[in-house]
């Protein structure tokens, strides 16, 4: 079991592929809550295996699978790809980044493409 934290609301989850849309958090498909209005904030205690979001996305932890944010994403390890709208900062990232912004990551398997400036670490 895993625990999100929505606005300081803890809430214990069996799943870890992760979906902020709108105003709606999902949890391996299932609505965990919704009707969310103004900055939300999110905490995912747990590795998770996928993260999509409509905004700027921090994880304090791996994302396994892939990363989607219409904004900037700092986390620690990738499995797979980056997208994101804004900047782009982790350690390390198996797949490709494509970021609208600068893009600053330790080692990244794949391509970069970045809207400006690319530092590794």
């Amino acid at each position: 079991m895993n625990t999100i934290i929505i606005n300081g609301q803890r809430i214990t989850v069996s799943g870890n592929n992760v979906s902020i849309v709108g105003n709606c958090v999902m949890v391996d498909g299932q609505t965990v809550t919704s009707g969310l209005s103004g900055t939300v904030h999110v905490q995912f205690e747990g590795d998770l295996s996928s993260l999509r979001t409509d905004g700027n996305v921090t994880v304090h932890g791996n994302v396994h699978g892939n990363v989607d944010a219409g904004g900037s994403v700092t986390c620690e390890q990738v499995g797979q790809n980056v997208d994101a709208g804004g900047s782009v900062a982790c350690n390390d990232v198996q797949g490709n980044v494509d970021a609208g912004g600068s893009v600053r990551c330790g080692n990244i398997q794949g391509n970069i493409d970045a809207g400006g400036s690319i530092r590794h670490q």
